[in-house]
């Protein structure tokens, strides 16, 4: 049963009942929809992009921050045949140039506020055929949304009923140069996310998921799933602060929280501070609260539990490769393990091998690798790094360097790449590094990542200055501030020497044992 099966399904069983809640609470905003319109709006789209030429394999960008109309959209396409191309909204004219013409999409659905990136670089999309803005107007050529779906009829015979091996989407994740990666993820995949999930963390009719990260990632969209699934609804939510977050599990009697660990830290350091009160909420329905995305300190959750004794928590691994988290997980009954990533997930097999791909006895570290039905088809049009990634058994090469526990609990070691996680994002020093040797004062540069109980880690550059130059640290701030997204700045900057081996190449877990000291000092 493919997600597309799962909508039409709560369409016609639960008609009327709430699907999704949208809230923007400093605006005052609030819009909800039932099952039967969500599947309806989303058959219009299809019927306007089967109108507009789109056909079963062809690609639709998808450029938009979290909305009810993102999934309206997303689902819109996919029931064409189409393969959906969710974009990270942080990426900038560039980064979608390159999407663009890697995928060789023939339209784009995006929201107005990216309307400048995408005419920035409107000439060189070569494959584009229409480009589609949720918003009041357009010029320049573009039209709005709601002018494109007018004669969308949502009882179109030509609507396409997807099958499990067709391709659902084309996901961008990054490289290890730091450019976008496609991947293709077939409909199976996402039913297993789906699956796993609803084994995972028990959703049944009556939950309501809290979602609060962005839905272009394989992160979020693949726990609300589980919501699917079970014709659950679910809150979106498009303001962050632990005040915000707690009123809103209180007003809309949310069961179930999925936090990235700077938020978790948020509400913690409010509550400790008596910024809030837990007394003055009700809260007594929020039974699960989950985290993903990065690293999550063993001190952050026992003091959660503080708070919280009695709500249940779990643990998610994944990657983009496996359509998002679940390939591993703790569980909700393994809170006394918190600090392994956990047991393989439903459906999934994990081992750890050794460099030459062979299996290292329990307790030894080696590369972790997951295998089951959501691992990505391929890399898109890249056959040599696909055949790296996954081998000809089905198993998937993770890139993680993990240990298991004597009771069969997996736990991280360290990142065979050099990549770091900030908040939940992932930032490539490589990237960080070719941007600040743009600086005519910078000889020589290295970025690395320091743990950070907040943010999961931060990013340190440590740079040498040329000789008979000078560079300050308020200069070398500014220039970087202008020319790199707020994730992906470094926090501290270190003039001195960069460690490199004989054969040139950074020694960075050298320079991460330096500057370690660094851990949690801002």
């Amino acid at each position: 049963m493919t997600i597309v099966d799962m909508l039409v399904n709560n369409a016609k069983n639960y008609p009327d009942k709430i699907a999704l809640v949208e809230l923007a609470p400093s605006k005052g905003f609030r819009r909800e929809i039932t099952w039967k319109e969500f599947e309806r709006n989303s058959a219009k789209v299809a019927s306007a992009l089967i109108q507009a030429g789109i056909k079963k394999d062809d690609k639709v960008l998808h450029f938009m921050t979290n909305s009810i109309t993102w999934l309206e959209t997303y689902f819109g396409i996919i029931r064409t045949g189409a393969w959906a191309v969710p974009l990270n909204y942080r990426f900038n004219s560039k980064d979608f140039l390159y999407c663009a013409q890697v995928s060789e999409a023939r339209m784009l659905i995006m929201g107005e506020a990216f309307v400048d990136r995408v005419m920035s670089v409107k000439e060189h999309l070569t494959y584009m055929e229409k480009m589609i803005v949720a918003a009041d107007t357009a010029s320049d050529g573009l039209i709005t949304l709601d002018d494109f779906i007018r004669d969308g009829d949502p009882d179109d015979a030509r609507i396409y009923t997807p099958k499990s091996d067709d391709v659902c989407g084309l996901y961008f994740t990054s490289g290890t140069t730091g450019d976008p990666k496609p991947i293709v993820l077939p409909h199976k995949n996402m039913e297993q996310a789906a699956v796993t999930e609803q084994n995972h963390h028990m959703q049944n009719l009556d939950d309501n998921f809290l979602l609060i990260p962005p839905l272009y990632h394989c992160g979020a969209k693949m726990h609300w799933f589980g919501s699917l699934l079970t014709a659950s609804k679910a809150v979106l939510l498009n303001e962050v602060s632990p005040k915000i977050i707690i009123e809103t599990v209180s007003q809309e009697k949310c069961t179930i929280v999925w936090l990235l660990v700077p938020w978790a830290q948020d509400i913690l350091v409010a509550l400790d501070k008596g910024e809030l009160n837990i007394k003055d909420y009700d809260l007594k329905q929020w039974r699960l609260m989950h985290i993903g995305a990065q690293p999550v300190p063993p001190s952050l959750i026992k003091h959660w539990k503080d708070y919280f004794p009695d709500m249940l928590y779990d643990t998610n691994y994944g990657l983009s490769e496996c359509t998002g988290p679940g390939c591993v997980h703790l569980g909700v009954e393994n809170v006394h393990k918190i600090g392994a990533i956990g047991i393989p997930g439903y459906g999934w097999e994990c081992k750890i091998v050794n460099k030459d791909l062979m299996p290292v006895k329990q307790g030894e570290v080696g590369e972790l690798l997951v295998r089951g039905n959501g691992v990505m088809r391929e890399y898109y049009k890249n056959p040599k790094k696909t055949a790296e990634t996954i081998l000809p058994d089905g198993w998937l090469r993770t890139g993680d360097v993990a240990r298991q526990d004597e009771d069969g609990f997996y736990y991280l070691v360290d990142r065979i790449k050099d990549l770091i996680i900030v908040g939940g994002e992932n930032v490539y020093p490589v990237e960080v590094e070719d941007m600040i040797r743009t600086n005519p004062a910078v000889l020589d540069v290295a970025v690395i990542g320091v743990p950070d109980e907040r943010l999961g880690e931060i990013v340190v550059a440590i740079i040498k200055v040329k000789p008979g130059m000078e560079l300050s640290n308020d200069e070398i701030r500014a220039f970087c501030d202008i020319r790199l997204p707020r994730y992906k700045r470094p926090r501290i900057y270190i003039f001195g020497d960069v460690l490199r081996n004989p054969t040139g190449k950074i020694e960075k877990p050298k320079l991460r044992e330096k500057y370690a000291y660094l851990a949690n000092t801002i």
